[in-house]
């Protein structure tokens, strides 16, 4: 007769034999039951303790930060999203670049200039009276009135801005190389001396005449200022090139006018002609010949220098 503790024995030798009988099905997807603890290797996967802990978390770890540390971060972030990206420095739809140049002695007697160029060279329209451009080898802008070198010249184009001892005397804007918009002038006081208008080198009064109907084959530029002929004068012959130029003030023609051959190609000076210096000065209506050339450009006659190579019955030219 069993006792009843031979019969628990019995129980559960009974259970643990069937237990060990049971048929398991591995699975490699199955997952490890709740019950597993660290430590433990489930029947129905490949993975061990080890490996897990070895493993590399795919939740992002909580980093505790001080208050001084979060204001910081997000003043960070604010900037972040203030901060506009630079844009290139574009007039009139070109790519410019900025030059300074400076000359003198330090003090109230150093001059500098603030300007713009090109930073991809184009040559300026031939109807320009003046072009303007700066010479990187010798730190200077420079003037013309003949094509530029696209090697060594760069075409002022962008805003302009000379200072003498830190104070302002004159700004403006260039254009492919000639004067345009508003110019003004000022004393080292502040105070405006001249005010004046351009469009691509023309002052903005100018009355221009032209050649065509569509206007693209200018005749004449005549420049006027308050009412008063001021400025560039030039004349353009029907192929485009210069018959003559020279400057007016206060009405009244001034310094040396040019005649040209006007040839299509290298179109050279042939006369020079005199006038007075200043527009405050007498009307000179008969201008004096200071210089004469030849087809080829070569000088035949200088008066200050005394130089006269001309054909003695060639006829003697008359001014304008």
């Amino acid at each position: 007769m069993l006792t009843c503790r031979s019969l628990f024995f019995l129980l559960v030798c009974l259970a643990a034999g069937l237990g060990s009988c049971s048929k398991k099905t591995v699975s490699f997807n199955s997952r490890p039951e709740s019950g597993l603890t660290a430590g433990t290797i489930s029947r129905d996967s490949l993975t061990t303790a080890r490996d897990t802990t070895n493993a590399p978390s795919l939740v992002a770890k909580q980093v505790v930060m001080t208050k001084e540390q979060e204001r910081a971060a997000k003043e960070k972030e604010k900037e972040s999203q203030r901060k506009v990206k630079k844009k290139k420095n574009v007039f009139l739809g070109e790519r410019i670049k900025k030059g300074i140049t400076k000359s003198g002695p330090k003090g109230r007697n150093q001059v500098i200039e603030i300007f713009y160029y090109l930073k991809f060279f184009k040559q300026p329209s031939t109807y320009a009276t003046t072009v303007y451009y700066f010479s990187p080898k010798k730190r200077k802008i420079f003037s013309a009135r003949t094509e530029l070198n696209p090697a060594t010249d760069k075409v002022m184009h962008g805003p302009y801005k000379k200072l003498v001892g830190g104070k302002v005397v004159e700004t403006g804007y260039y254009a492919f190389g000639t004067k345009h918009l508003r110019w003004e002038k000022f004393t080292n006081t502040n105070i405006l001396v001249s005010k004046l208008h351009y469009e691509m080198g023309f002052p903005r009064d100018a009355n221009v005449s032209y050649y065509d109907a569509d206007r693209k084959l200018v005749k004449e530029v005549i420049p006027f200022v308050d009412g008063k002929t001021e400025g560039d004068y030039v004349r353009y012959l029907e192929n485009g090139q210069r018959d003559w130029e020279g400057q007016f003030e206060n009405g009244k023609k001034i310094g040396v006018w040019t005649k040209y051959w006007g040839f299509r190609t290298r179109n050279h000076r042939r006369y020079e002609f005199q006038y007075g210096e200043s527009g405050s000065d007498p009307e000179v209506t008969e201008p004096v010949l200071i210089r004469e050339y030849n087809r080829n450009g070569g000088l035949i006659y200088d008066k200050e220098k005394g130089i006269d190579k001309r054909d003695v019955t060639a006829e003697r030219p008359g001014s304008k």
